[in-house]
């Protein structure tokens, strides 16, 4: 190979631009049927989608590697989605939740405040952004109770391990409410053209493994309410964020994708390079709520700012009141991840070195400390103030 061809080799094959990835060979990757053996822990395979058993997540969740290794192969080179049938336990937290939030849509509408969407046209549906700040600032219990789920953590571990960041966002789809356009999401899903072509090929890459996309159905969902639309193994396809937007990618989803009929307190998890979107609400009286989450690594960006020190200063009498009581060591530690932050970094060094290792605490490891030696809530909101003036910058 002579220079010039090697070096039109490197730039085409390094920088995909909006013409980049063969058709036929998205087709084929994503022409797979999902066999039941290759899913040993699943309790069926519906739409090629893993479906699992909720008390069977819970009862895993003391030695949960196993389960948690079948979903990372799920979500990297699997259908890309898993379904948990009864992932939460208790759907009176879910109903108390779902009150929260159409509380929070009603006072940002009188406010003028909320609404609009990434991939939807406004008024198709009503948002809550930054809905786990909200939810736990308004009822720190609730938000104990449902974020305790063992599905979510296990979820985000499995794809995310240690130290991820909870992100939620509440999607109401109103009847008549129509379809989004089938999209790749967060990170480099959110971008054009242009700006996708200022990524190399590696960011198309781990741009997947920085987020796990994520819903609990907050009522039941028929087919005809529009649940998400969902298209298996589409994430294997590396140039998937450069090509989904054009037409044939756009018809084949039209054809081909699959959508999985929920109920109250099913958990749905798919990798964010799934092509899929929220489909069209048909029904004349389902407000279609779900609570999609997006979680992201400890080494990511999350999609939203959250104020982690005042969600754990809110949720800290709530899980010094359930320790030992209402819910276990396990839950709390799933509600602390779900609100504190997770990863010591950034940091001021300067104020805030490392002590007896080669990073300092985090918020969520001082936290678990905390309840262990009882320190009650004004001494933790001290905690958290001190913590945050070793942090600043």
């Amino acid at each position: 190979m002579d220079a010039r061809n090697l070096i039109d080799q490197r730039r085409t094959s390094v920088w995909l631009d909006e013409d980049a990835g063969d058709f036929e060979k998205f087709r084929a990757m994503v022409r797979v049927e999902t066999k039941a053996p290759d899913w040993p822990l699943a309790a069926e395979i519906a739409s090629k989608i893993p479906v699992y058993d909720g008390d069977f997540v819970r009862d895993a969740a003391d030695d949960p590697l196993d389960l948690m290794s079948e979903w990372n192969a799920v979500f990297d080179t699997g259908p890309g989605i898993i379904a948990i049938r009864g992932g939460m336990a208790d759907l009176t937290v879910v109903d108390a939740a779902s009150a929260l939030f159409d509380e929070i849509i009603e006072a940002e509408r009188d406010a003028g405040s909320g609404g609009g969407d990434h991939f939807a046209k406004p008024g198709a549906n009503d948002r809550v952004w930054n809905a786990a700040e909200k939810h736990c600032m308004s009822n720190p219990l609730n938000f104990a109770q449902y974020y305790a789920s063992d599905g979510i953590a296990m979820a985000a571990r499995a794809w995310l391990g240690r130290g991820y960041q909870v992100t939620a966002q509440v999607n109401r789809v109103n009847p008549g409410g129509a379809a989004q356009r089938a999209h790749r999401d967060y990170h480099l899903g959110f971008m054009n053209a242009d700006q996708l072509a200022t990524y190399p090929v590696q960011a198309h890459g781990f741009s997947p493994n920085l987020t796990l996309q994520g819903a609990v159905a907050h009522c039941d969902m028929p087919l005809e309410s529009g649940p998400t639309m969902l298209l298996p193994y589409s994430q294997r396809y590396p140039e998937g964020y450069v090509a989904y937007n054009r037409p044939e990618f756009q018809e084949y989803f039209a054809e081909h994708h699959v959508q999985l009929p929920l109920e109250k307190g099913d958990l749905l998890f798919f990798n964010p390079a799934v092509m899929h979107g929220a489909g069209t609400n048909r029904s004349s009286d389902i407000l279609r709520m779900a609570n999609l989450l997006q979680i992201g690594s400890a080494f990511g960006r999350s999609i939203e700012t959250v104020n982690r020190s005042e969600m754990s200063k809110a949720v800290y009498p709530a899980l010094a009141e359930c320790a030992g009581n209402m819910l276990t060591k396990q839950e709390i530690s799933n509600v602390i991840a779900a609100s504190a932050e997770g990863y010591a970094f950034p940091t001021n060094l300067d104020r805030d070195p490392p002590v007896g290792g080669l990073i300092p605490l985090s918020q969520a490891e001082l936290m678990e400390k905390a309840l262990a030696q009882g320190m009650g809530a004004e001494a933790w909101n001290a905690e958290v103030e001190a913590m945050d003036e070793r942090r600043r910058p």
